[in-house]
Order: structure tokens, then C-alpha cells, then sequence
């Protein structure tokens, strides 16, 4: 190879080289401005997922209001409960006063305590407490009475129906705080 040969080769090699860094040059500052788009693309993923974690502690927080405010009415649905329990033997006392005090010849009394059972079962009754209604002959539900004992009925229609209720039921708004106490006919 003569001089001049070798001389346009190594022109031709400096002229790849020259465009070979050229071209590594400008991908140089394509990964730099890729560098900065990045940092920035990291700084909106970070906030992203701050955003995300606001949003996620407000929605928990807002749940957390919704069930202790609903656990709160629950409360004062029922906060008498213990206290309107230990009074429905008091009504049993009322009501077993009454049916003695029907069968005495003075009347003025049996008005009298007629007219405190009134008021007092009227106040409970404002509070929210209702009489389960049991009659004989209703069909027994094992979800609303509580059988104590079971007889043979007294005819057909009377089989697996209510023959006598020993002891009223309540029911403080939706809930049974006493079931009836019955006897059912087998």
C-alpha cells in the first residue's frame, strides 16, 4: 500500500471516528436530557403517589367517621337498654297487681295503681319499648318465643301453635330485649 492509500485510509478512519463521537455526543445529550426528564418524571411519580396516599387516608378517615358516627346512634338507640331490662319485671309485678286487684271490691284503689301501671308503661313505651304480641293460637316461631314447655293440645287446630303465654315479650325499637315465654301444644 503506497502512502497515499494509506493516507486516505486513515482519512477515512478519523472521518468514521469523527462521526462515530459525533453520533456519541449527541446520544450523550439525549441520555443527559433523558437524565433530567427522568428526575423530573420521578419527582410527578412521587408526587402521584403522595396524592394517592392523601387520597387513600381521607377515604380511610372518612370511613372512620361513617362507622363511629353510625356506632354512636346505635349507642343512644340502645343505651337505656340495661335500665328498661331491669324494669320489665316491675311491668309483670303491675300486670300480676292488676288482675288481683280486679277481683277486690275497691275500686278506688284498682284505679289508682291502674293509673300508675298506665303512665309508667306509657314512659317506657316513649323510650321505645313495645309489647311482642302473643295471643293463643298463633303459630310458634322459635325466632320471636321462647317455648318453656310443651303440652298435648287440647284439639288438632291447637297442634304446634300457642296454648298459653306465661311471660310478655318486649322490644326496645327493632331488637327483642325479652322473648314471650310460651307453651306450645304438641
Amino acid at each position: 500500500m503506497s502512502e497515499k492509500d494509506k493516507a486516505e485510509e486513515l482519512e477515512d478512519i478519523q472521518s468514521e471516528a469523527g462521526e462515530i463521537l459525533d453520533e456519541q455526543g449527541h446520544v450523550e445529550e439525549e441520555i443527559g436530557e433523558d437524565e433530567e426528564l427522568t428526575v423530573e418524571e420521578k419527582l410527578q411519580d412521587e408526587l402521584a403517589k403522595e396524592k394517592d396516599k392523601f387520597l387513600r387516608l381521607f377515604a380511610d378517615f372518612e370511613n372512620y367517621k361513617r362507622r363511629t358516627s353510625k356506632e354512636r346512634i346505635e349507642l343512644f338507640k340502645t343505651a337505656g337498654q340495661e335500665v328498661i331490662v331491669s324494669l320489665l319485671p316491675v311491668i309483670d309485678d303491675f300486670d300480676r297487681a292488676m288482675k288481683e286487684l280486679s277481683k277486690s271490691e275497691d275500686k278506688e284503689m284498682f284505679k289508682g295503681v291502674e293509673l300508675i301501671s298506665n303512665k309508667f308503661k306509657e314512659t317506657l313505651k316513649n323510650k321505645g319499648l313495645q309489647e311482642v304480641e302473643v295471643e293463643q293460637g298463633d303459630v310458634f316461631d322459635a325466632d320471636v318465643h321462647d317455648a318453656i314447655t310443651q303440652i298435648p293440645a287440647p284439639n288438632k287446630k291447637l297442634k304446634g301453635k300457642i296454648i298459653d303465654v306465661v311471660e310478655k315479650g318486649f322490644m326496645l325499637g327493632d331488637k327483642i330485649i325479652r322473648h314471650p315465654k310460651v307453651v306450645v301444644g304438641n
